[in-house]
């Protein structure tokens, strides 16, 4: 049997997944290097939780192994195809009961930062991470198909199965409702006590 890893760095996406239908485990291994950590960026900001995200692309790539038939490159490319089966993971996900994990807890402070920057930074990343968070779910798989994963607009609109005129109307709406809450979050006042100064 020949030896295939030295090719799978040329082929297409949608020749790798016919070789994964067949039941190509190197081939499979190159879309996961090719596609993974886009997928978890995308589902993490569908989702607005690295764990829930890597649960996600974990489960996207599981159902790529077991559903490579499938794929028709004459209806779709395959970061069409793919990025659909995320999205649909992120949207049955958030559809569930929310609870509070260790997430919710933040990230330990960079002891080689300086605080101050540190600390707004922070709060600047979260404060678009919340914005991004109030977004209706549509709007926010739109901001992270065409930001996050780097899709057309044709693209993101086939795989969240609407037109480009909704996918760019959906975007659109997103922008104007991010520059509003963050337009408000710059208004705020910082936090602290007040008392310096």
């Amino acid at each position: 049997m020949p030896d295939h890893s030295a090719d799978t760095d040329e082929q297409s996406d949608e020749a790798l997944v016919a070789r994964v239908a067949a039941g190509d485990r190197r081939a499979y291994a190159a879309l996961v290097d090719r596609h993974l950590d886009r997928t978890v960026a995308v589902a993490r900001r569908v989702l607005g939780n690295t764990a829930e995200a890597e649960d996600v692309a974990q489960e996207a790539f599981l159902r790529l192994w077991r559903n490579a038939d499938r794929f028709r490159p004459e209806a779709a490319k395959f970061s069409t195809w793919f990025y659909r089966i995320t999205m649909n993971l992120c949207l049955d996900l958030r559809r569930r009961p929310a609870h509070e994990n260790l997430e919710a807890a933040g990230d330990p402070a960079d002891p080689a930062d300086d605080p101050a920057r540190a600390a707004e930074r922070n709060e600047t990343a979260a404060a678009v991470n919340r914005a991004l968070a109030d977004l209706p779910e549509r709007q926010r798989a739109a901001v992270s198909l065409t930001y996050s994963a780097g899709m057309s607009n044709a693209e993101a609109a086939a795989a969240m199965q609407v037109s480009v005129k909704a996918l760019e109307t959906l975007l659109v709406r997103a922008r104007r409702a991010l520059r509003t809450g963050l337009a408000e979050w710059g208004r705020m006042p910082p936090r602290g006590d007040g008392g310096e100064g």
